[in-house]
């Protein structure tokens, strides 16, 4: 069976791991901990980085950090993983899901004015599958009407928008480092902090509320509890291999991009037929190779395929359900229609799609969806 995803160890890992359990120092915010901030906030010029246990848990920390509260709306597409509208359904946000954009999955911005109230009080997109959302429309919708910005960066680490990358363009942002990610460390997640204002509150809620932080820098004489917070900190096992991942990712940034490339051409003819949609990388957006999806033309199709697939050693899946009918928001969701999100839901395929997978394991992939669509 060719898996939809295989975790990619670049073999530096254990070595780290020991370095871990040798120093004596396991718990979080240590040597590796401080060598990972390091690495990201020189690679990508972010502001501040906060390594955390989860995306899941970063974008917790970002509902806390802009205080949402009971009443507050939040407009996040319906098409995302269900972490996106979790962390602010936490803190008794009202969710306004908005529609997508067919060619990319990411948020529809034309739909985003119409959803702001007096009550709005973030905008959070999703780039898709690592590719860039209209940050600089978003941006400009958020700056008119005062609002926050957070981007769920979980797929986009490695990816730009106009040059700079994504994680760097809203006032905060989280990342996901899940193993299913590019670059991995099991569990763990990472919070970007751009606007000053919440630095050194985004440290206190990362340390359950403490400014433990600052005593440990000299800061202050003693440490105590100074605000709502949770432990949002992963250990230093966590940090150690997730080190070992990013002293790799320009290699595995090129290979992931060689078989997302392959994928592309060698399906590209079924496209030009109208068998399927390929996926779409704007001119203003970089593609990292997070994912490799097609559309097709209806859920009998997408299904029939899935089958076809698996029992040809296989195995394709489909994606997101749309949240604005799930069964928990269903009776709060507004009743707007999201027709997009729902075709997204119904025809939406991933393909197999790790660093290991071989260029052998993708032309066969890639003949059997062939041979699929020359037998209907």
């Amino acid at each position: 069976m060719i898996p939809f995803n295989k975790p990619h160890l670049t073999g530096k890992e254990t070595d780290y791991i020991k370095e871990v359990f040798a120093s004596g120092k396991i718990s979080g915010d240590g040597n590796f901990t401080k060598r990972c901030h390091q690495f990201l906030q020189q690679k990508y010029n972010f502001k501040k980085v906060l390594l955390t246990t989860s995306c899941t848990d970063a974008l917790e920390a970002c509902a806390i950090l802009l205080d949402i509260k009971e009443g507050d709306e939040v407009i996040v597409p319906s098409y995302t993983f269900v972490s996106t509208v979790n962390a602010f359904v936490l803190r008794g946000a009202k969710i306004i899901f908005a529609d997508s954009n067919p060619d990319t999955a990411n948020i529809d911005v034309s739909k985003i004015e119409s959803l702001i109230t007096s009550r709005t009080k973030a905008i959070v997109p999703v780039h898709y599958a690592g590719v860039a959302c209209d940050m600089d429309s978003i941006n400009a919708i958020a700056a008119k009407h005062n609002l926050y910005v957070v981007e769920d960066s979980a797929q986009a680490i490695d990816s730009f928008y106009k040059g700079k990358p994504l994680g760097s363009l809203g006032h905060l942002s989280a990342f996901s480092f899940h193993d299913t990610k590019n670059i991995i460390s099991g569990e763990g997640g990472m919070l970007v902090i751009n606007d000053e204002h919440f630095e050194k509150r985004a440290e206190i809620i990362r340390e359950k509320g403490t400014n433990r932080s600052a005593f440990f820098r000299g800061e202050v004489d003693k440490y105590g509890w100074v605000d709502v917070g949770s432990s949002f900190l992963p250990s230093e096992v966590t940090a150690a291999m997730l080190l070992a991942q990013l002293e790799s990712i320009d290699k595995i940034q090129t290979r992931r991009k060689e078989i997302w490339n392959r994928y592309y051409s060698l399906l590209k003819s079924l496209e030009e037929k109208e068998f399927l949609k390929l996926p779409v990388i704007p001119d203003y957006a970089t593609n990292n190779a997070h994912m490799f999806f097609i559309v097709l033309n209806n859920l009998e199709t997408r299904s029939k395929l899935i089958d076809h697939l698996k029992r040809n050693n296989i195995s394709a899946v489909f994606h997101y359900i749309s949240l604005h009918a799930s069964a928990y928001y269903v009776s709060k969701h507004d009743g707007r229609a999201l027709p997009v999100s729902d075709m997204l839901t119904n025809q939406l395929l991933r393909l197999p799609m790790f660093y290991d997978l071989k260029n052998d394991e993708v032309d066969f992939i890639c003949q059997k969806i062939t041979d699929f669509f020359t037998t209907l």
